[in-house]
């Protein structure tokens, strides 16, 4: 650890961070609780966790749990493609330089090597496995999007290239006698003992009746939760994402890494009282253009590549403009592409526009910048590790060194391919060493009573979403960063010392846990870099901040 993440960990500010910390969300009694063992456990069944599982049950027994249906991961929803060098002209070189520049120098340069090097076999793998790509004349040919310098960015489908992996993998999964798939299940906390990992204690998500009260123990547990955009207001995130994975890793004791990088996608579908939806980037890179209330295209006056600048640059921009031009939103104009090649190339952006009656050969479409995708997470090494024994993150939850401080376009998705495949082969080679060993410590855990008023969790879920939403958003700066710690922090002391018995009360004391340490971390990186923009410190400061901001639970 460097001169500045020592400083960051011995601060007096990061103490105030476990002030209403608690080792535990609900009672634990192993004596009364059902048991359930397996070799390797998986938390999350998006692209990440899906292809550790796969792994892993190579060579052991493997569990995989998810919250709600396998089909509600931020993979599943994901409309862009997968970058990966799949042309001839491309060079890994190449796809290696634009990730460290977008990056803004805070990349792990190995781990960007090795992630880009494995990308080719893995889309090999899974064609073999099914998966249908799109192709014109039996070819895979790429795409351009923002921030790469050539067309590498591969779809299935049209939009709809998460959902066409997701599907492959569960069809994998599922044949596979050594892996089982619990749904509806909801992980309540990590259980530890001496720095080490035993596994989990969770609920069945059905009616919340303590009977479904359950403790897995593992011999390795691997952390694949994905992403937490739903703690803002306005985001591309399916329900499911509140951060719940980093939430628990936290009162584990894990360190957590750069969480002030927050990556914001420009273009969301922006209808008033409806939820939002992504309007892909590859629309842009495509020939859409970026307008204005008033008509302007106005993104030559931000940048040299337009619509094609990196994500923080064109979501900044936007909101610059909705604010120049005192306007909620601004406009895509994809009236410069056929309406039927639109209709064939984009088939689920185009069933959402005519459902709102948006004409795409006439008509604008509405929309502004929303909370995408978590750069930061638990920090990881090359081998998914992380500074728990027995327990490995992959996918959006972690923190690999990949993305530095902005991720480039359709990283994601090999990001999760490429670690998933490593944390479940690690998790597999390790379980027969740990064999036997799991739960051997098993911990008991009683929450004392507390007399506090009790706060409505919907509304603070709501009033939270929205501080965050205008504190902590896509420009940020000292006093609302401030303003928006005393505020989550006067919540926590309504909400985090109570019990619940629901996913619902568990979701809202992570969701104030993870803002939290958003916040904080926005507040201590004094400077602007990658996706972290703050209005008091424009510009990057390399001299004090060209490293990572750490922390870690105080328990």
């Amino acid at each position: 650890m460097d001169d500045f993440q020592e400083h960051i960990s011995d601060s007096k500010e990061q103490d105030n961070l476990s002030g209403q910390l608690r080792r535990y969300l609900a009672d634990i009694d192993a004596a009364d609780t059902s048991r359930l063992t397996t070799d390797c456990l998986v938390i999350g069944a998006g692209v990440a966790g899906l292809r550790a599982a796969i792994e892993a049950a190579q060579s052991c027994k493997v569990t995989v749990v998810c919250k709600g249906q396998v089909s509600d991961s931020n993979t599943w929803n994901a409309q862009g493609g997968i970058a990966v060098v799949f042309d001839k002209t491309d060079s890994f070189e190449s796809h290696i330089a634009d990730t460290l520049k977008t990056g803004c120098a805070l990349c792990d340069e190995g781990v960007v090597e090795l992630v880009i090097r494995q990308g080719p076999d893995l889309i090999r793998q899974l064609l073999d496995w099914g998966a249908e790509f799109d192709k014109t004349n039996g070819t895979i040919v790429p795409t351009l999007e923002g921030g790469h310098s050539h067309p590498r960015v591969i779809h299935a489908h049209g939009d709809n290239t998460g959902r066409i992996i997701s599907e492959t993998l569960v069809k994998i999964a599922r044949q596979n006698p050594n892996i089982k798939i619990i749904e509806n299940f909801f992980t309540i906390d990590l259980i530890t003992d001496g720095g080490r990992c035993l596994g989990i204690i969770g609920q069945s998500a059905s009616d919340g009746q303590s009977a479904n009260r359950q403790i897995i123990l593992a011999a390795n547990t691997i952390l694949a939760t994905g992403g937490a955009g739903q703690l803002y207001r306005e985001t591309s995130n399916p329900a499911g994402a509140t951060g719940d994975g980093l939430a628990i890793a936290w009162r584990a004791g894990a360190v957590l890494q750069d969480l002030e990088f927050m990556q914001f996608h420009p273009t969301t579908l922006y209808i008033a009282g409806a939820s939002r939806a992504l309007i892909t980037e590859a629309i842009r890179g495509e020939g859409a253009i970026l307008r204005d209330s008033k008509g302007k295209a106005f993104m030559k006056d931000y940048h040299p590549a337009a619509e094609l600048a990196p994500r923080d640059i064109v979501s900044r921009a936007c909101l610059q403009q909705m604010l120049k031009t005192r306007a909620t939103n601004v406009f895509l104009d994809v009236r410069n592409l056929d309406k039927q090649y639109f209709a064939k190339r984009f088939p689920y952006i185009f069933e959402i526009c005519e459902s709102f009656d948006i004409d795409v050969s006439k008509d604008l479409i509405p929309v502004r910048p929303s909370a995408h995708y978590m750069v930061g997470g638990v920090k990881t090494d090359l081998l998914a590790g992380t500074n728990i024994e027995n327990l490995y993150a992959c996918g959006e939850v972690a923190s690999t060194g990949l993305h530095g401080a902005n991720r480039l376009a359709s990283n994601a998705l090999l990001e999760g391919l490429v670690f998933g495949q490593i944390a479940g082969r690690q998790a597999a080679k390790n379980a027969k060493t740990n064999a036997g060993q799991a739960g051997q410590n098993l911990v008991n855990y009683k929450i004392p009573h507390s007399d506090r008023t009790i706060l409505d969790t919907a509304d603070i879920r709501n009033s939270l979403r929205s501080l965050m939403w205008r504190n902590v958003g896509i420009t940020r700066s000292a006093r609302p960063l401030i303003e928006a710690q005393q505020i989550i922090k006067f919540w926590q002391r309504y909400v985090m010392d109570k019990i619940f018995d629901a996913p619902v009360g568990w979701e809202c004391q992570n969701m104030l846990t993870v803002c939290l340490l958003i916040a904080y971390s926005a507040q201590m990186r004094r400077e602007s870099r990658g996706v972290h923009f703050r209005t008091d410190y424009p510009n990057a400061n390399d001299k004090n901040f060209k490293r990572h901001t750490q922390i870690k639970a105080q328990i």
